[in-house]
């Protein structure tokens, strides 16, 4: 995976996550929103806020460049043999690092790697994934370091519990269904988020670790806003949320615009698709659309089985209306269905896409 796909790993999900209150409201009203993996590693102009730093933390530079020589961090791989059965074959997301003074650098790879242990718990007992984190940091990083680690790591853990006491509210039923009230109350979580967040956090903890999440909430939120609006047209709506866009930070915004021009490209791809008369014109329509030849050879030759396959069904479906007729015990109908199964279908691919074609058919 390379640094600007890691960058950008964490969309609205890890958002909707900590809001278990309105997820049903943010898959509701994003249901037909184009949305990326938005949420990133940097973070720069450090929050204002009268927070003092979590006991024992010694903030460290949150930026830090691909060029400047980390004295200490945790290894990238767990080895061959992870304490988890589901990190296998995976690499550490995220690592704990130290500068030359021996303080701990606080950014969002600190969060990631705090994640990527307490993520296995259920799978392994807390204290099983907590002390695969104690035992890295004691082994990477200078004592005064992994004590900082640690702390943040308490830290982190009681922002968690009490994220989840957040959300156990419910939406009012007669309301529910209703978008502008969806919203509203998406809009006062993700506010008692923040407050939460900010309390709990020193301010460059929650730089570090919300900044960019918190700024694709508040785009997310703006853009929705923007779409109920009905004194708004549909040019003007446009025009608002691209102005939103434009405010993200420049990574997010990055992302988010490449998210959006597929999805344009994705929907005209699949309405090429739609109206084209043969697999050929498909083909046609699509390269017409920027798709490369090798892409649409292969979209042509699926469409051209596809049609095969259909004439195929057609001729099975008539010798198995006869069989229906014939009046064969259970056992040897099923015998003889078989028998027609590959005398129409020479792969075990379209016999397995007859018989689920056929059981389509029979469901009520």
């Amino acid at each position: 995976m390379n640094n600007s796909d890691r960058l950008n790993k964490k969309a609205l999900l890890p958002l909707i996550m900590t809001v278990p209150v309105v997820f049903a409201c943010v898959w509701f009203l994003l249901a037909d929103e184009p949305r990326g993996e938005a949420i990133t590693k940097a973070a720069s102009t450090p929050a204002t806020t009268s927070e003092q730093p979590e006991p024992g933390i010694t903030e460290a530079p949150l930026a830090v460049g691909e060029d400047t020589p980390i004295p200490y961090q945790t290894p990238d791989s767990l080895g061959d043999q992870p304490f988890a059965s589901s990190l296998a074959g995976t690499n550490i997301d995220g690592n704990l690092r130290a500068d030359a003074n021996g303080e701990l650098i606080v950014d969002l790879e600190t969060r990631d790697f705090f994640d990527y242990f307490l993520n296995t718990i259920g799978e392994v007992s807390a204290e099983q994934a907590l002390d695969q984190i104690r035992t890295l940091a004691q082994q990477s990083l200078p004592e005064s370091a992994a004590r900082e680690a640690m702390a943040l790591l308490n830290r982190y853990l009681a922002y968690k519990d009490a994220s989840l006491a957040l959300g156990n509210q419910g939406l009012d039923p007669a309301r529910q269904h209703d978008p502008a009230y969806q919203l509203e109350m998406l809009k006062g979580a993700l506010a008692d988020m923040k407050q939460l967040r900010r309390r709990m956090f020193s301010a460059d903890t929650h730089e570090a670790f919300f900044r960019l999440e918190e700024a694709y909430g508040d785009y997310t939120l703006a853009t929705l806003d923007i779409q109920q609006r009905t004194d708004l047209s549909a040019e003007a709506k446009n025009t608002l949320a691209e102005w939103h866009r434009q405010q993200l930070p420049e990574v997010i915004r990055r992302t988010e615009t490449r998210m959006i021009e597929e999805s344009g490209d994705h929907r005209a791809r699949q309405q090429a698709l739609s109206d084209a008369d043969s697999p050929s014109e498909a083909g046609r329509r699509l390269r017409e659309l920027g798709v490369d030849d090798a892409q649409a050879r292969e979209v042509v030759a699926y469409m051209e089985e596809r049609e095969q396959f259909d004439s195929q069904y057609q001729q099975f479906q008539q010798a198995l209306a006869s069989l229906d007729n014939s009046g064969l015990a259970e056992e040897d109908r099923t015998t003889q269905e078989n028998r027609l199964l590959k005398q129409h279908f020479d792969t075990e691919q379209t016999r397995t896409w007859a018989r689920l074609r056929v059981l389509e058919s029979q469901s009520p």
